[in-house]
Protein backbone atom coordinates (compact mmCIF):
# COMPACT_ATOMS: atom_id res chain seq x y z
CA UNK A 1 0.00 0.00 0.00
CA UNK A 2 1.01 3.63 -0.43
CA UNK A 3 0.92 5.11 3.06
CA UNK A 4 1.81 8.59 4.25
CA UNK A 5 2.98 9.16 7.83
CA UNK A 6 2.80 12.73 9.09
CA UNK A 7 4.70 13.64 12.24
CA UNK A 8 8.28 12.46 12.74
CA UNK A 9 8.44 12.26 16.50
CA UNK A 10 9.54 9.02 18.16
CA UNK A 11 6.27 7.23 17.45
CA UNK A 12 5.81 8.54 13.92
CA UNK A 13 9.31 7.43 12.96
CA UNK A 14 8.68 3.99 14.45
CA UNK A 15 5.40 3.57 12.54
CA UNK A 16 7.00 4.66 9.27
CA UNK A 17 9.99 2.37 9.83
CA UNK A 18 7.77 -0.62 10.50
CA UNK A 19 5.72 0.02 7.37
CA UNK A 20 8.85 0.36 5.23
CA UNK A 21 10.31 -2.86 6.57
CA UNK A 22 7.10 -4.76 5.83
CA UNK A 23 7.07 -3.78 2.18
CA UNK A 24 4.83 -0.72 2.00
CA UNK A 25 5.50 2.39 -0.07
CA UNK A 26 5.92 5.06 2.61
CA UNK A 27 5.96 8.86 2.27
CA UNK A 28 6.74 10.97 5.32
CA UNK A 29 6.19 14.62 6.19
CA UNK A 30 7.06 16.73 9.21
CA UNK A 31 6.33 20.39 9.83
CA UNK A 32 9.99 20.92 10.70
CA UNK A 33 12.30 19.28 8.13
CA UNK A 34 15.25 17.13 9.13
CA UNK A 35 13.53 14.71 11.52
CA UNK A 36 13.10 11.81 9.09
CA UNK A 37 16.65 10.78 8.20
CA UNK A 38 16.54 7.35 9.87
CA UNK A 39 13.26 6.56 8.11
CA UNK A 40 14.62 7.67 4.76
CA UNK A 41 17.51 5.26 5.30
CA UNK A 42 15.08 2.31 5.33
CA UNK A 43 13.29 3.36 2.15
CA UNK A 44 10.78 6.11 2.88
CA UNK A 45 10.42 9.21 0.72
CA UNK A 46 10.09 12.68 2.27
CA UNK A 47 7.50 15.10 0.88
CA UNK A 48 8.07 18.83 1.03
CA UNK A 49 4.43 19.88 1.30
CA UNK A 50 1.21 18.60 2.82
CA UNK A 51 -0.38 18.24 -0.61
CA UNK A 52 2.57 16.30 -1.99
CA UNK A 53 2.55 14.02 1.05
CA UNK A 54 -1.12 13.14 0.65
CA UNK A 55 -1.08 12.81 -3.14
CA UNK A 56 -1.98 9.27 -4.15
CA UNK A 57 -1.97 7.87 -0.61
CA UNK A 58 -4.36 5.12 0.40
CA UNK A 59 -3.91 6.03 4.05
CA UNK A 60 -2.58 9.16 5.75
CA UNK A 61 -1.40 8.35 9.29
CA UNK A 62 -1.05 11.17 11.81
CA UNK A 63 1.31 10.87 14.75
CA UNK A 64 1.29 14.31 16.33
CA UNK A 65 1.89 15.74 19.78
CA UNK A 66 -1.54 16.98 20.78
CA UNK A 67 -5.02 18.10 19.76
CA UNK A 68 -3.90 21.54 18.59
CA UNK A 69 -1.31 20.04 16.25
CA UNK A 70 -3.88 17.64 14.77
CA UNK A 71 -6.57 20.26 14.24
CA UNK A 72 -4.13 22.80 12.85
CA UNK A 73 -2.82 20.33 10.28
CA UNK A 74 -6.28 19.18 9.28
CA UNK A 75 -8.13 22.47 9.18
CA UNK A 76 -5.51 25.22 9.33
CA UNK A 77 -3.29 26.41 6.51
CA UNK A 78 -2.23 24.38 4.65
CA UNK A 79 -5.28 22.20 5.24
CA UNK A 80 -4.75 18.46 5.01
CA UNK A 81 -8.51 17.87 4.93
CA UNK A 82 -8.77 19.55 1.52
CA UNK A 83 -6.11 17.35 -0.14
CA UNK A 84 -6.89 13.91 1.32
CA UNK A 85 -8.63 12.76 -1.84
CA UNK A 86 -9.63 9.10 -1.48
CA UNK A 87 -7.22 8.42 1.37
CA UNK A 88 -8.40 7.17 4.75
CA UNK A 89 -7.27 9.45 7.57
CA UNK A 90 -5.76 7.37 10.39
CA UNK A 91 -5.04 9.31 13.56
CA UNK A 92 -2.62 7.55 15.89
CA UNK A 93 -2.11 10.65 18.05
CA UNK A 94 -3.21 10.71 21.68
CA UNK A 95 -6.02 13.25 21.59
CA UNK A 96 -9.33 13.93 23.29
CA UNK A 97 -12.25 11.75 22.20
CA UNK A 98 -14.04 14.94 21.13
CA UNK A 99 -11.19 15.70 18.74
CA UNK A 100 -11.46 12.25 17.17
CA UNK A 101 -15.19 12.74 16.70
CA UNK A 102 -14.66 16.16 15.16
CA UNK A 103 -12.16 14.67 12.72
CA UNK A 104 -14.68 12.01 11.71
CA UNK A 105 -17.44 14.59 11.29
CA UNK A 106 -15.42 17.08 9.26
CA UNK A 107 -13.07 14.98 7.15
CA UNK A 108 -14.54 14.66 3.65
CA UNK A 109 -16.48 11.43 3.28
CA UNK A 110 -16.08 10.55 6.95
CA UNK A 111 -13.18 8.22 6.10
CA UNK A 112 -11.42 8.65 9.44
CA UNK A 113 -10.15 5.92 11.75
CA UNK A 114 -8.69 6.49 15.21
CA UNK A 115 -5.81 4.12 15.87
CA UNK A 116 -3.85 5.01 19.01
CA UNK A 117 -0.94 2.77 19.94
CA UNK A 118 -0.38 0.81 23.13
CA UNK A 119 3.35 0.26 23.32
CA UNK A 120 6.73 1.95 23.10
CA UNK A 121 8.29 3.04 19.79
CA UNK A 122 10.63 0.05 19.83
CA UNK A 123 7.61 -2.25 20.17
CA UNK A 124 6.03 -0.46 17.20
CA UNK A 125 9.20 -0.93 15.15
CA UNK A 126 9.39 -4.67 15.85
CA UNK A 127 5.66 -5.29 15.42
CA UNK A 128 4.83 -6.19 19.03
CA UNK A 129 2.78 -3.09 19.93
CA UNK A 130 -1.02 -3.18 20.10
CA UNK A 131 -3.38 -0.90 18.20
CA UNK A 132 -6.85 0.29 19.14
CA UNK A 133 -8.87 0.80 15.97
CA UNK A 134 -12.26 2.50 15.68
CA UNK A 135 -14.11 4.03 12.76
CA UNK A 136 -16.14 3.04 9.70
CA UNK A 137 -15.91 -0.68 9.11
CA UNK A 138 -15.35 -0.21 5.37
CA UNK A 139 -12.35 2.05 6.01
CA UNK A 140 -10.89 -0.35 8.55
CA UNK A 141 -11.25 -3.35 6.24
CA UNK A 142 -9.74 -1.41 3.36
CA UNK A 143 -6.58 -0.87 5.41
CA UNK A 144 -6.31 -4.44 6.73
CA UNK A 145 -2.90 -4.97 5.04
CA UNK A 146 -1.58 -1.95 6.93
CA UNK A 147 -2.87 -3.12 10.31
CA UNK A 148 -1.49 -6.62 9.70
CA UNK A 149 1.91 -5.17 8.80
CA UNK A 150 2.01 -3.02 11.90
CA UNK A 151 1.07 -5.75 14.36
CA UNK A 152 -0.72 -9.04 14.88
CA UNK A 153 -2.42 -7.32 17.81
CA UNK A 154 -5.01 -4.82 16.62
CA UNK A 155 -8.48 -4.62 18.04
CA UNK A 156 -11.55 -3.02 16.48
CA UNK A 157 -13.55 -1.14 19.11
CA UNK A 158 -16.50 -0.17 16.93
CA UNK A 159 -17.60 2.65 14.65
CA UNK A 160 -17.03 5.57 17.04
CA UNK A 161 -13.39 6.77 16.85
CA UNK A 162 -13.82 8.42 20.24
CA UNK A 163 -13.99 4.98 21.84
CA UNK A 164 -10.40 4.26 20.85
CA UNK A 165 -9.05 7.56 22.11
CA UNK A 166 -11.08 7.26 25.33
CA UNK A 167 -9.37 4.00 26.16
CA UNK A 168 -5.98 5.32 25.08
CA UNK A 169 -6.02 8.28 27.48
CA UNK A 170 -7.29 6.04 30.28
CA UNK A 171 -4.54 3.51 29.56
CA UNK A 172 -1.96 6.28 29.74
CA UNK A 173 -3.41 7.31 33.08
CA UNK A 174 -2.79 3.80 34.41
CA UNK A 175 0.76 3.94 33.07
CA UNK A 176 1.65 7.34 34.50
CA UNK A 177 0.11 6.68 37.88
CA UNK A 178 2.02 3.39 38.05
CA UNK A 179 5.32 5.02 37.10
CA UNK A 180 4.80 7.74 39.71
CA UNK A 181 4.18 5.21 42.49
CA UNK A 182 7.07 2.96 41.44
CA UNK A 183 9.32 6.04 41.41
CA UNK A 184 8.45 6.81 45.03
CA UNK A 185 9.01 3.17 46.00
CA UNK A 186 12.40 3.19 44.26
CA UNK A 187 13.53 6.41 45.94
CA UNK A 188 12.51 5.06 49.34
CA UNK A 189 14.10 1.64 48.80
CA UNK A 190 17.38 3.22 47.70
CA UNK A 191 17.43 5.59 50.65
CA UNK A 192 16.72 2.60 52.92
CA UNK A 193 19.79 0.79 51.61
CA UNK A 194 18.45 -1.76 49.11
CA UNK A 195 21.04 -2.25 46.37
CA UNK A 196 20.01 -1.32 42.82
CA UNK A 197 20.55 -4.80 41.39
CA UNK A 198 18.40 -6.42 44.06
CA UNK A 199 15.79 -3.68 43.80
CA UNK A 200 15.51 -4.15 40.03
CA UNK A 201 15.03 -7.89 40.48
CA UNK A 202 12.41 -7.40 43.20
CA UNK A 203 10.42 -4.96 41.07
CA UNK A 204 10.51 -7.02 37.88
CA UNK A 205 9.39 -10.18 39.70
CA UNK A 206 6.78 -8.60 41.98
CA UNK A 207 3.14 -9.38 41.14
CA UNK A 208 2.34 -5.94 42.51
CA UNK A 209 4.07 -4.20 39.58
CA UNK A 210 2.08 -4.16 36.34
CA UNK A 211 3.83 -5.78 33.34
CA UNK A 212 3.41 -2.56 31.37
CA UNK A 213 5.80 -0.84 33.80
CA UNK A 214 8.64 -3.33 33.42
CA UNK A 215 10.25 -1.57 30.46
CA UNK A 216 10.78 1.54 32.61
CA UNK A 217 12.14 -0.01 35.81
CA UNK A 218 15.79 0.29 34.78
CA UNK A 219 15.24 3.95 33.87
CA UNK A 220 13.60 4.64 37.22
CA UNK A 221 16.21 2.83 39.29
CA UNK A 222 19.11 4.42 37.43
CA UNK A 223 20.21 8.01 37.05
CA UNK A 224 19.73 8.24 33.26
CA UNK A 225 16.16 8.57 32.07
CA UNK A 226 16.30 7.77 28.39
CA UNK A 227 12.96 7.12 26.76
CA UNK A 228 10.30 8.41 24.46
CA UNK A 229 7.46 9.94 26.47
CA UNK A 230 8.22 13.27 28.15
CA UNK A 231 6.69 14.46 31.37
CA UNK A 232 5.14 17.39 29.51
CA UNK A 233 3.23 15.04 27.21
CA UNK A 234 2.35 12.83 30.16
CA UNK A 235 0.77 15.77 31.97
CA UNK A 236 -1.14 16.63 28.79
CA UNK A 237 -2.64 13.14 28.64
CA UNK A 238 -3.63 13.26 32.29
CA UNK A 239 -5.42 16.54 31.63
CA UNK A 240 -7.30 14.80 28.82
CA UNK A 241 -8.46 12.18 31.31
CA UNK A 242 -9.59 14.83 33.78
CA UNK A 243 -11.50 16.65 31.04
CA UNK A 244 -13.11 13.41 29.93
CA UNK A 245 -14.18 12.66 33.49
CA UNK A 246 -15.48 16.19 34.02
CA UNK A 247 -17.69 15.76 30.96
CA UNK A 248 -19.13 12.67 32.67
CA UNK A 249 -19.76 14.55 35.92
CA UNK A 250 -16.75 13.07 37.73
CA UNK A 251 -13.73 14.50 39.53
CA UNK A 252 -10.53 12.46 39.75
CA UNK A 253 -8.40 13.54 42.72
CA UNK A 254 -5.78 10.82 42.28
CA UNK A 255 -5.34 11.60 38.58
CA UNK A 256 -5.09 15.31 39.39
CA UNK A 257 -2.38 14.58 41.96
CA UNK A 258 -0.39 12.48 39.48
CA UNK A 259 -0.73 15.19 36.83
CA UNK A 260 0.68 17.76 39.22
CA UNK A 261 3.71 15.52 39.80
CA UNK A 262 4.57 15.51 36.10
CA UNK A 263 3.96 19.23 35.85
CA UNK A 264 6.25 19.76 38.84
CA UNK A 265 8.90 17.59 37.22
CA UNK A 266 8.86 19.76 34.12
CA UNK A 267 8.79 22.98 36.15
CA UNK A 268 11.84 21.79 38.09
CA UNK A 269 13.79 21.29 34.87
CA UNK A 270 14.08 17.53 35.24
CA UNK A 271 11.70 16.57 32.45
CA UNK A 272 14.33 14.42 30.78
CA UNK A 273 13.35 12.31 27.83
CA UNK A 274 10.81 10.19 29.66
CA UNK A 275 8.25 10.11 32.44
CA UNK A 276 10.68 7.86 34.37
CA UNK A 277 12.48 11.08 35.37
CA UNK A 278 9.68 11.69 37.88
CA UNK A 279 11.82 9.66 40.31
CA UNK A 280 14.09 12.70 40.65
CA UNK A 281 11.28 14.61 42.37
CA UNK A 282 11.14 11.96 45.08
CA UNK A 283 14.92 11.86 45.38
CA UNK A 284 15.06 15.62 45.93
CA UNK A 285 12.27 15.73 48.51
Amino acid sequence: MRITVMGMGNMGRAIATRLCRTGHDVVVWNRTPGRANEVLDVGATEAGTVAAAADGAEAVVLSLADDDAVLDLLFGSPSLSTVLGDAVLVDSSTVAPATSRREAAEVPGGAMVASPVLGAPRAVADGSASYLVAGPRTSIERLAPMWDALSASWRVLGDDPGTATTWKVLSNTLLMAGVSVVAEVVATAQRAGIADELLTDLLTTSPMVAPGLHNRIANIVGDTHDGWFSGRLGAKDLRLTEELAAGCGLTLPVTASVRRRYEAMTDAGIDGDDIAAVVELARRS
